[in-house]
């Protein structure tokens, strides 16, 4: 999952980021760019310098410029906490991320009494913090809102968090109810048998040399990968990117000049490498990111696969997906977003 944090100042919105962090939550804030900014101006950090640039920052770049940066940097296969959200643009793109790549995103409002809040900040005598009640009164004045739509907009962010945990007490409590909601939400869904195989192939398509398409196969036996290949010329022989093959070079139309061209399928290449390494092949199942050619089916079916799975139609597929059907071979399509 991604977590977002958001909260006033010494609400305790670093503890819940550390104790999340140490329990292998990857953590970023989103100030971190703005820290960046200033070491690269070579400017002391302070709390006024870190608003004013990050106000600079969103004007040159817009309100989600942080966020957009830090989006760049997550990946899909970790769970994120990620501290000092201060503008609901920042929720939406975090929010449109996670959906994008399969997370589930929970905006989390920290927050405290002001007093208690005030003390928190005076007992860790960090840089630049409110020395004065009225001064953190005054700062946060700054943080709720603004008619600046690049300045900090916590009161819209507060409005929109799906969570709010209060920590007014003792660590050990606050760090109970974190673990008691995170453990509540934790979720995932994982793919199929199908989708997993489908989505190896198409990674496996990008090593594919043809400069026309880029086909993969991948087969596998009792839900092992037995044997790959993707479309490209032969062995040895100029790859069809470097020129090797002149039919796709000269791009010729669909389905004209198939005579000459010189590159091998993606399922004859899969059935073949077997073969080169004496795999039997025998009762299992090629998933192919096109559905197979005339050529290829006839492969298919002489090598005894049981089963074709494909994503895409191959523009002249429709004779040999009944050919599959007449010799008894299964064959089914999935769609992969």
């Amino acid at each position: 999952m991604i977590i977002g944090v958001a909260g006033r100042n010494g609400a305790g919105k670093g503890e819940l980021v550390q104790f999340l962090e140490a329990r292998s939550f990857a953590a970023y804030s989103l100030s971190d760019a703005i820290r960046q900014e200033l070491a690269d101006r070579g400017q002391r950090e302070t709390r006024e310098r870190m608003i004013e640039t990050g106000q600079e920052m969103r004007r040159k770049a817009g309100p989600g410029a942080l966020a957009q940066g830090l989006c760049k940097k997550l990946l899909p296969d970790r769970n994120y906490v990620i501290d000092s959200i201060r503008h609901p643009v920042e929720v939406e793109i975090l929010g449109n991320h996670a959906q994008a790549t399969g997370h589930p995103f929970h905006l989390v409002w920290v927050d405290a009494e002001l007093s208690t809040r005030f003390e928190r900040m005076v007992a860790r005598g960090r840089s630049g913090d409110p020395k004065t009640l009225a001064e953190l009164e005054a700062l946060e004045a700054r943080e709720r809102g603004s008619d600046d739509p690049n300045a900090q907009q916590l009161d819209a962010v507060e409005e929109i968090a799906g969570i709010r945990i209060t920590n007014d007490g003792a660590l050990d409590k606050f760090q109970a109810e974190i673990q008691t909601w995170v453990r509540a939400n934790l979720s995932f869904s994982r793919p199929n048998w199908d989708e997993y195989f489908m989505a190896i192939a198409r990674v496996v398509a990008s090593r594919s040399n043809c400069v026309k398409r880029k086909v993969a196969a991948v087969v596998t036996s009792d839900k092992r990968i037995i044997s790959t290949g993707y479309n490209g010329t032969p062995r040895g022989t100029t790859n069809c990117n470097e020129g090797g093959c002149p039919r796709c070079n000269d791009l010729a139309p669909g389905g004209t000049r198939l005579d000459e061209c010189l590159c091998s399928h993606a399922e004859e290449n899969a059935i073949t490498q077997a073969a080169y390494h004496g795999v039997s092949l025998r009762g299992g199942t090629i998933y192919t990111t096109f559905s197979p050619c005339l050529q290829c089916t006839k492969m298919i079916i002489n090598a005894g696969l049981a089963e074709v799975i494909f994503q895409s139609d191959y523009p002249l597929g429709e004779i040999a997906l009944e050919l599959l059907s007449e010799a008894g071979v299964k064959r089914s399509q999935i769609e992969l977003v």
